[in-house]
């Protein structure tokens, strides 16, 4: 496995599997985390998060600059695991970053990332239409997003109720 791309719902299992899936590989592994905390409660949830990870993982903050994030920690890790491009996604459209620019970043990253790459996206396109223009903008974005990584990856895995689905092998 060179490149994975784990997709589901929230609290579907997503980030486990992608989690379980990454410490097949032997060596240290790097999680790079787009999750930002606002308040004390996500402030605790990464906490908690860090800690069950263990000492093997060296955990990477990066909210907008993924890319970089990727190209450093492929060449110092032997496995990459994102988490997550949704809340990324989110990072860049809140800060009015051009978001077509960071996604073909993020493609270039990925694809030539020298370490096995996991990515955690959520499924956000099976609800109904939102009733705002940024939500829909957001939605949509999320779509491109993870059609354009399905398309790149080697393998695309969708988790439901912690049941792994593959959709591309």
């Amino acid at each position: 496995m060179t490149t994975l791309l784990v997709l589901g719902g929230a609290r579907s299992g997503k980030s486990r599997y992608a989690q379980l899936r990454c410490e097949a590989v032997v060596g240290q592994l790097a999680y790079i985390a787009t999750a930002q905390a606002f308040d004390a409660e996500m402030t605790e949830r990464i906490a908690r998060h860090r800690g069950e990870r263990g000492a093997r993982w060296l955990t990477v903050e990066a909210p907008l600059d993924l890319a970089g994030a990727i190209r450093d920690a492929g060449h110092r890790t032997a496995g990459v695991l994102i988490d997550c491009l949704t809340l990324w996604l989110s990072n860049l459209i809140l800060a009015e970053a051009d978001v077509v620019t960071a996604r073909s970043e993020l493609i270039d990253a990925v694809a030539t990332c020298p370490a096995p790459v996991t990515l955690v996206a959520n499924e956000v396109g099976l609800s109904i239409v939102p009733d705002n223009v940024l939500a829909r903008r957001f939605r949509d974005e999320a779509g491109w997003l993870n059609q354009k990584m399905a398309a790149l990856c080697q393998e695309v895995v969708l988790v439901t109720a912690g049941l792994p689905l593959t959709l591309k092998a």
